[in-house]
């Protein structure tokens, strides 16, 4: 994962008012925490924030947080990103300090590639199931985004999560039998083949109808 540099300050005043007057100022209030030591309430730029997530986003990406007027840094990462309902500006966030020799447990992005087999060849339907996986790994080997190729898929078949082939130093933490995709037949498909036999149904029964009327009548006779 790319490390991008932020300066923040501290933020000397906390609550309601003192958070909206920032953003007035054009700055972000946050807290950084985590390590086994105290909160500490920050400020940064929101154009600052703009510019860095407009191209990669903030999902598991590493930031050096260099604190304003001195040598500090410490290295972390977004944990919790809020949003204004009425503009979508960016209104708080958490950071959690992260140790770069230290593995953690994070949540990747899965994508699907390729078109199955079943859906291209026999019209069957592509059912996307999990499309997160819980990994563990050290912070620089955090892959972006896990990739699946579904492309030899069949109808009927599946990928299980203890199939994927993973980058190296980086393990899956969830259940192995979880289903990743699979690919079904349609319910078209489903449909169509119960109406043939509802028409056998009733064509084999009015044979029987007709010959139970002839019989009555010449009973009556």
């Amino acid at each position: 994962m790319t490390e991008a540099t932020i300066e923040v300050e501290r933020r000397e005043q906390t609550g309601k008012g003192a958070n909206r007057r920032l953003r007035g100022r054009g700055l972000v209030p946050a807290v950084l925490y985590g390590a086994g030591r105290d909160p500490v309430a920050i400020q940064l730029s929101r154009k600052t924030l703009l510019e860095l997530f407009k191209d990669g986003g903030h999902e598991n990406r590493i930031f050096l947080l260099k604190l304003a007027g001195t040598e500090q840094s410490r290295h972390a990462m977004v944990r919790d990103l809020q949003l204004d309902a009425m503009t979508s500006e960016i209104t708080h966030l958490d950071f959690q300090r992260i140790a770069m020799d230290q593995r953690l447990r994070v949540s990747v992005r899965v994508e699907l590639e390729g078109v199955p087999l079943g859906v291209k060849n026999d019209g069957g339907v592509l059912d996307f199931v999990t499309r997160e996986l819980e990994v563990e790994c050290l912070p620089t080997a955090i892959p972006s985004v896990i990739r699946v190729d579904v492309a030899e898929m069949g109808i009927g078949s599946h990928v299980e999560a203890r199939e994927l082939t993973l980058p190296e130093g980086v393990e899956y933490m969830g259940p192995p039998e979880a289903v990743i995709a699979s690919v079904k037949h349609s319910r078209v498909d489903a449909a169509t083949t119960v109406e043939p036999v509802a028409e056998a149904v009733v064509e084999a029964a009015e044979p029987e109808v007709i010959q139970r009327g002839k019989k009555e009548e010449a009973e009556e006779s």
